[in-house]
Order: C-alpha cells, then sequence, then structure tokens
C-alpha cells in the first residue's frame, strides 16, 4: 500500500511578499480532502483539510 504526499501548490497570484497560503489539490479525488496551510510556516505550521465539497464550494464562491 502506498501512501500519496501532498503536492503544495501556491497560486501564481500571490506574489505580495509571502502572505498567502499553499493548497495540496492533488488529494481531493484519492483521500476527499484539500489540505491548507501557511506558506510561511509551512515546515511547523498546522494544516487545516477541507472536505472537498466545502472546499468546491469555497473556490465556487470567489469572485475575480
Amino acid at each position: 500500500m502506498t501512501t500519496e504526499s501532498p503536492r503544495w501548490t501556491t497560486s501564481s497570484y500571490s506574489s505580495n511578499g509571502g502572505q498567502c497560503i499553499e493548497v495540496a489539490a492533488n488529494l481531493a479525488s484519492s483521500h476527499g480532502v484539500v489540505p491548507v496551510r501557511d506558506s510561511k510556516r509551512h515546515d511547523n505550521g498546522p494544516v487545516v483539510a477541507f472536505p472537498t465539497t466545502a472546499w468546491a464550494a469555497f473556490v465556487g464562491s470567489l469572485k475575480y
């Protein structure tokens, strides 16, 4: 059995000096969650895992 590791990504819009989050969307289909963390504390900070339905609703509510 293999465990898929999160592939952390930061939005290309996040060029504001590090005040952003990182998302591991690659776990959405295999684990049903989207982990999110603070890009400034990626080594020792907390990770919040949102259910994929909640993450999709959040992203869908954003206006560009």
